[in-house]
């Protein structure tokens, strides 16, 4: 499409949203908490000419042949009417090499996105991450030809102050491997889409090391306190203790340098970052040092037989006197090592844990105490929480007890992240939590699992009905993700709705990403998108996506009873059981096998993706356009191969031995050609995984170490027996060449051949038999140190082509 014509196409779009609306405040509160604790953040930020130099610091990175094409400049807030906001305005000047754009901003976050919105409506760009494409920027024109703006120019304001980024686990799923050149670009992204509310975990475990050698306990102590790298972010929230430790100093002082590092490019790019606080998870050797102290040990959380050198943590309560001296000194630590960068700090005291009494008053105090623990530290401290126990523990948090909770603080010291809000909005069932303010998040991913989904009508519109509903406290948006680098449609939808005051026309804006992502138009992509969005991407049954494709999370169970009539009951499951394990496992009730996830028409997406072949050589060299073919592709197949593995099991039950092996052949003649498709796109491999865990290591105890938490935490997970699997096995799983074949191949090829055998034999299924070879192979593979492919290999196109017609045609 040329650029005049791509203008006049996307000037509309643009218009619906520049407008001007009411000041933003909290509904019924005279003296407004949240204006005053923005003006102190603004009043941390670093300078003018700070920001302005990292606003142009990450142009030169991003787009280096047009950095002198753009001017940015620091504004104050009275210029967008007391918003935060970026104008973007036509540089009247015919001088060659000067400026032809300026943008402004209130911060350079603001300035920033300024440039990404101009790059995606009037350059007809696209940025997402690495491993799900990467940059489209062949449709900017050069230098000195950059199409201009409405000659007013244009203002962008947010509606609400904050848009949030990162789940507490997101930091172990994805972010765990990453060095300071892989930070950099996330920061940068995140800069990019209008993330000024970054949650900031990393290195955070030298800052308890400090602390609590304050308080007797020996870096010998928490040897076993601590988790192996993979598995930090549940170790922090007292889920587990120890599990693939022990942490050595090395891996310490390399985190907290690359803590400070990413806190001084936030800072110097105008976020606010939020730091951890404590929340009351101490280590055992504290209960020795002060025997007087109320410290308890939680419940088993997930491990085979409750076995103690990995569960039930030990808990500090937040009403002993000793819990308010270690949470202010872990304040005044970080205040310490980071200077004075935040007033917002994260603490989920029961996440997955529930108070040992649901009275109201001890909840209430129990609260009190643990934001006294944070103002002791910083007296302008707020407590950002995440919402998450109010869905996952939904029968312990009633009214009363989450009313108690977010009304043991001073009104406008907290701040909730309503977690799961495109499927399971708390807002709306709780009075606006009660009058706290929050922030709507989408939490969409868990365990990094890769999966075509979403709910873009919802995410489209969700945000602006709890914006203006009666008595809103919705104070921002937030992306919540357990892991990223995966759907890019789904998350740069969701940053935009950080700038949109009214509902955006998903089909529209669905063909603009599409031109922009793979720099032209194509009616057969447009077509096909059209499809995605009413299948893939329109996800109503209100049920928690989790990949559970019979291929990543192979059934666990005897078939030879407890199996329905019709295995199609499978295609659609009716509901969810949160169970025992909450979101780390979603086991269902009905049986012992598990329920692939299906809410669309496999028919609908088979021909989006013929389309999608259809227009192929068009895109000969395109990244993005590769990725999404490939990973289209996948999904297809992996649907197939679910109905696959059901029609062979359904040959066991009728002693068909013929029809057994012939469906058994496919099941794994499909893992086979999956994972030849998935090599030939850099971004669905094992090895960069693995690599970059070993990269890390500075000798070959930690390399042995680091590979066997990367391995372990897409596999088993957690703690197995000789003949039971992990209670979280699979729950991280992924579509990764080298992943399909090394392991979950010999896993279904050892069950097929178990189901043969039984049926030669004439006997029942022996499942133990099957649990104890398939285990220790399972052991045996992540304790393994064989090298697998860091870069990609065949034509994608060719072997999609090829698989459609080998399997769908």
């Amino acid at each position: 499409m040329p650029h005049n014509n791509r203008r006049l196409f996307v000037l509309p779009f643009l218009l619906l949203i520049l407008v001007s609306f009411p000041k933003f405040t909290l509904a019924s509160q005279n003296d407004d908490p949240i204006e005053g604790l923005l003006r102190r953040l603004d009043s941390k930020r670093a300078s003018s000419d700070v920001q302005e130099a990292a606003a142009k610091g990450l142009l030169q990175r991003l787009l280096p042949t047009h950095v002198s094409s753009f001017d940015f400049k620091i504004v104050y807030k009275d210029v967008c009417a007391g918003y935060s906001c970026f104008l973007i305005n036509n540089v009247n000047t015919s001088i060659p090499k000067e400026p032809e754009i300026s943008i402004k901003g209130t911060t350079a976050v603001e300035i920033v996105s300024g440039l990404h919105w101009y790059l995606k409506y009037s350059c007809g760009a696209h940025i997402s991450w690495e491993k799900t494409g990467g940059l489209q920027l062949a449709s900017i024109p050069r230098p000195g030809s950059l199409p201009p703006v409405q000659e007013e120019g244009m203002m962008v304001q947010r509606p609400v102050p904050w848009n949030y980024y990162q789940n507490v686990v997101t930091s172990s799923y994805s972010y765990v491997w990453w060095d300071w050149e892989r930070w950099e670009k996330e920061i940068d992204w995140m800069a990019l889409q209008g993330i000024n509310l970054p949650l900031a975990f990393t290195g955070q475990e030298t800052i308890w090391q400090k602390v609590f050698k304050k308080f007797n306990v020996s870096n010998e102590d928490l040897r076993d306190f601590f988790g192996g790298p993979a598995f930090l972010a549940w170790a922090r929230m007292g889920n587990l203790h120890g599990w693939g430790g022990p942490l050595t100093q090395s891996w310490l002082d390399q985190q907290l340098a690359l803590q400070k590092l990413i806190l001084s490019r936030m800072l110097e790019l105008g976020m606010t970052p939020v730091l951890p606080s404590f929340s009351g998870n101490v280590p055992a050797a504290l209960k020795r040092v002060f025997p007087s102290a109320n410290i308890t040990r939680l419940g088993d959380w997930n491990t085979v037989n409750g076995d103690p050198r990995w569960c039930c943590t030990f808990l500090l309560d937040p009403s002993d006197p000793l819990f308010i001296k270690i949470g202010e000194a872990f304040i005044k630590e970080q205040i310490r090592e980071y200077g004075d960068v935040t007033d917002i700090y994260n603490c989920d005291t029961f996440n997955e844990n529930s108070p040992p009494t649901d009275d109201p008053k001890y909840i209430a105090s129990l609260g009190a105490s643990v934001y006294k623990a944070m103002a002791k530290g910083d007296k302008d401290a707020i407590w950002l929480m995440q919402g998450w126990l109010f869905s996952s523990d939904s029968a312990f948090w009633k009214p009363p007890q989450m009313e108690a909770l977010l009304h043991s603080v001073p009104f406008g010291k907290m701040i909730v992240l309503d977690l799961f809000a495109e499927v399971k909005p708390i807002w709306e069932v709780s009075s606006q939590f009660y009058g706290t303010p929050y922030i709507w998040c989408m939490l969409h991913n868990f365990g990094g699992n890769v999966e075509m989904y979403g709910l873009l009508d919802v995410i489209s519109s969700g945000p602006i009905d709890a914006r203006v509903s009666q008595n809103s406290t919705m104070v921002g948006v937030g992306l919540c993700m357990e892991g990223i680098e995966q759907n890019p449609v789904v998350y740069e939808l969701m940053s935009e709705m950080a700038f949109h005051h009214k509902k955006v026309h998903v089909k529209e804006w669905l063909k603009s990403y599409s031109h922009r992502r793979y720099g032209k138009e194509i009616l057969q992509v447009d077509e096909a998108w059209n499809i995605l969005h009413e299948t893939i991407y329109n996800c109503a049954d209100g049920i928690a996506d989790h990949n559970k494709d019979y291929i990543v999370e192979f059934p666990d169970w005897d078939p030879t009873s407890n199996f329905p009539s019709s295995p199609k009951e499978f295609h659609v499951r009716k509901g969810i059981s949160w169970g025992k394990t909450r979101r780390f496992s979603f086991r269902e009730t009905v049986s012992n096998l598990p329920h692939p996830h299906l809410w669309y028409s496999t028919e609908k997406v088979i021909y989006a993706l013929q389309l999608f072949l259809d227009a192929g050589e068009a895109f000969a060299g395109s990244l993005t356009y590769r990725y999404d073919l490939v990973d289209l592709t996948r999904q297809v197949l992996s649907k197939l191969a679910n109905q696959v593995y059901l029609d062979a099991v359904t040959a066991f039950q009728q002693t068909n031995a013929t029809t057994l092996v012939l469906h058994s052949k496919k099941f794994l003649q499909l893992i086979k050609d999956i994972d030849t498709l998935l090599a030939s796109d850099d971004n669905f491999l094992l090895g960069t995984w693995l690599e970059s865990a070993k990269k890390l290591a500075i000798n070959p105890t930690e390399m042995k170490q680091y590979e066997w938490n990367a391995r372990t935490q897409v596999t088993m997970w957690y703690d197995n027996t000789e003949t039971n699997q992990s209670r979280l096995h699979d729950y991280a799983n992924k579509f990764w060449s080298g992943l399909l074949e090394g392991y979950y191949l010999p896993r279904a090829a050892t069950y097929f051949a178990h189901l043969s055998k039984s049926l030669r034999q004439n006997q029942r299924f022996q499942l133990e038999e099957w649990r104890r070879e398939w285990i220790s192979y399972s052991n045996r593979w992540q304790s393994g140190q064989e090298l697998y492919p860091v870069k990609a290999q065949g034509d994608s196109l060719a072997i999609s082509k090829a698989l459609f017609k080998k399997y769908l045609s």
